[in-house]
């Protein structure tokens, strides 16, 4: 068997592919897992004043393609990129353990 795991090209992103993967191999060892680095819209920066904060299909709209038209198997991602709602066909099956589960990101109410 083979799966591939699709991923933004960003060091963190294959950092956090590289875990799963890895993982992945411990638990099954005839599983043939492949990182597939995809560019995402989001890694071009390029988006309008309107839009500063970003949308966060930015980072995953591209690689939800690659699961849906089967150049990937499965994805990781930063829960901080994955929109609210994913497309018909898509869900979130598993999340890794954490190095530390009390990480969180706090900002102004303005925000």
């Amino acid at each position: 068997m083979h799966l591939r795991i699709g991923t933004r090209g960003s060091a963190l992103a294959l950092a956090q592919s590289t875990t799963v993967a890895v993982r992945l191999r411990e638990v099954a060892p005839h599983v043939e897992v492949e990182l597939v680095p995809i560019r995402t819209s989001g890694d071009e920066g390029v988006r309008p004043a309107a839009d500063a904060l970003g949308d966060k299909s930015d980072f995953v709209k591209e690689i939800e393609e690659a699961l849906l038209d089967g150049r990937a198997d499965l994805a990781v991602h930063s829960a901080k990129d994955v929109p609210g709602a994913l497309p018909p066909g898509l869900a979130i099956v598993s999340v890794p353990e954490r190095a530390d589960a009390r990480d969180a990101l706090c900002g102004a109410a303005s925000l």
